[in-house]
């Protein structure tokens, strides 16, 4: 018998509302173009190309015009590119990008603003000899700035990512135990993560036994877990395109004094940290109210890393909290935060939550503990 499917009238009412939703973020890019002194804008992000409509901008590029929106892709993805219908004007390449493209931003003689930071120096010249270099007016942050602030369907694809993520940690720990290596760690947890409706891993998962918690981006090993010694884990999925990103540490049976002591103050950092957040307050001003408790603490060249950073279909986005952050922090922002104290030789430990930008303050979107008593098993 064949898989019920759902009625027709049910899924071109789906696709009208997503088209609507880009429709929308399309207006807000606009506007920003509009801002720059530019008539249209040159995208050569995939993320963003994915941000503007259900296509992932794999190999791609795209012009967001006055009145119109132009996807420029290759048959490898003509499939996908069926479900831009109504939305965009998708044009094929049968050759290098620079020669399908050039032509096309010449027949339509604006002024493109382009994404220097996303936009190669080779792709630059060849364009420029179509439309002239003063068609092309080079701009940084345009995309980042819209994307910071999340809309309603983001904030719902973020929430189902944490719940994955979560949902496979849970399952992790009932399985492993010491003499487990950090491969073996992080293999399970992204499977339990697939398992569970992730379409991936947001990033390489950092699973880190003993030693290695100290080294902040460290890549699994076959080190294995030991009783009475750190495990940190680093992890997170995507739903819907929208990457999670937590840490937990813990430890197999009783800290050792100086593990838990540590332990006890990047948690009162961390809860520092989500006070200091809320509509109007500045970035390096959060990281400051987290690094200060570390600092007391006397282990500030121990925490050497920012506090947190955007997330959201990349997994680093704006607004970042750092000492040198001045991004003053909006409505329906969301970011991590994640202070750390590693010891080299010892160990680390890194507490790290998603948090939404409200105007009451930080509001954790996560549900996993963060209690000692509960990150020691």
């Amino acid at each position: 018998m064949p898989a019920a499917t759902a009625p027709k009238s049910r899924t071109r009412t789906a696709k009208r509302d997503a088209n609507d939703r880009y429709r929308d973020r399309l207006k807000r890019v606009r506007a920003a173009v509009a801002d720059a002194g530019c008539d249209a804008l040159l995208i050569t992000d995939p993320s963003d190309i994915r941000y503007l409509s259900p296509f992932s901008g794999e190999a791609s590029t795209a012009l967001v015009l006055p009145r119109a929106f132009v996807v420029i892709s290759d048959r490898r993805f003509e499939e996908e590119l069926w479900e831009l219908k109504g939305l965009a004007k998708v044009v094929m390449r049968k050759g290098p990008m620079h020669d399908t493209l050039g032509p096309l931003m010449n027949d339509y003689g604006v002024t493109y603003a382009y994404q220097a930071d996303r936009c190669t120096v080779a792709m630059r010249g060849e364009l420029v000899k179509h439309v002239g270099a003063k068609s092309m007016v080079p701009t940084e942050g345009l995309m980042t700035r819209v994307r910071a602030v999340k809309d309603a369907h983001e904030l719902k694809s973020l929430r189902k990512a944490i719940k994955i993520q979560e949902a496979a940690l849970e399952t992790t720990l009932e399985q492993i135990g010491p003499g487990w290596t950090e491969r073996e760690i992080a293999a399970l947890l992204e499977y339990e993560m697939r398992v569970g409706g992730a379409e991936g891993a947001a990033f390489e998962i950092i699973a880190a036994c003993g030693p290695n918690s100290s080294k902040a981006h460290y890549e699994p090993g076959n080190v294995k877990a030991k009783r009475g010694s750190p495990l940190l884990i680093d992890w997170g999925a995507i739903a819907d395109g929208y990457r999670s990103d937590m840490t937990r540490t813990f430890s197999f049976g009783s800290w050792s004094r100086e593990m838990g002591t540590i332990y006890d103050v990047v948690l009162e950092a961390y809860h520092a940290g989500v006070d200091a957040i809320g509509v109007g307050a500045i970035g390096k001003d959060v990281d400051a109210a987290s690094r200060e408790v570390i600092a007391k603490a006397g282990y500030a060249k121990q925490f050497g890393h920012s506090l947190g950073h955007g997330i959201g279909l990349d997994v680093h986005e704006m607004p970042s909290l750092s000492s040198l952050s001045n991004w003053t922090l909006e409505e329906d922002m969301v970011v991590t935060v994640e202070p750390g104290i590693y010891l080299p030789g010892v160990g680390g430990v890194r507490l790290e939550n998603d948090v939404l930008v409200t105007p009451r303050g930080g509001r954790n979107m996560c549900s996993l503990p963060m209690e000692k008593g509960w990150a020691t098993l």
